[in-house]
């Protein structure tokens, strides 16, 4: 019973809570850092760097506990198919550091790891977000305009997100000269709402599902 008490929506909750103080620390700690310039990885090589990899790690149990929420009250599959690859992408970029700024185009074998993780991670919390919207919102009639929103974002964001990362990627371009790019910013705003999504679906899951 001990161990299957772990299963709960506030355990989801408090998981991405903690993680989000630990990364707002470690944007405080670190001001040399843009937040609008940097990803949240990078901060992994500054002052308290393990705050990052200690909030990616709880955001990987966090979205594993979601997954056994899903599997438990029948979610479909294709959803739970993409947090199943957002929880192990996130597991495998904290577990992999990302390089320090500026290394974009000659990343280590570890940071082209951490990417290599991160981008289908990012990638698939967008379609599950879209494939369980649905399901979700039988079962949380009341926050079915909140998920929307919260849907909407994460496409937007994700979407945007690439289209930084093929900038940085290729030189800075689209930035100006204050302000070279916007990834960091950007970045914050996917996986704050992914963040946010992660946390509503768990608490949607446990409710039995009301129907018209």
């Amino acid at each position: 019973m001990q161990t299957r008490s772990l299963f709960t929506p506030s355990s989801v909750v408090a998981g991405v809570g903690a993680a989000v103080a630990g990364i707002a620390a470690a944007d405080l700690l670190n001001p040399g850092y843009s937040p609008v310039t940097e990803v949240i990885s990078r901060y992994v090589n500054g002052t308290a760097g393990w705050l990052v990899t200690t909030a990616l790690l709880l955001i990987a149990g966090a979205s594993a506990l979601l997954l056994a929420l899903l599997r438990r009250a029948g979610a479909p599959r294709g959803g739970r198919w993409a947090v199943g690859v957002w929880t192990v992408g996130v597991l495998i970029a904290g577990v992999f550091p990302a390089d320090p700024p500026g290394r974009w185009s000659r990343p280590s074998t570890s940071d082209l790891v951490h990417g290599t993780a991160a981008t289908p991670a990012f990638l698939a919390l967008p379609v599950a977000a879209l494939v369980l919207h649905r399901w979700l919102a039988r079962r949380r009639p009341g926050s079915a305009g909140v998920l929307r929103a919260v849907l909407v974002t994460s496409l937007v964001s994700t979407v945007a997100l690439l289209v930084c990362l093929v900038d940085v990627m290729d030189g800075p371009s689209l930035g100006t000269a204050a302000v070279p790019t916007v990834v960091g910013l950007v970045e914050r705003v996917a996986f704050g709402t992914a963040l946010l999504w992660v946390a509503l679906a768990a608490v949607a899951a446990a409710r039995p599902e009301e129907r018209a």
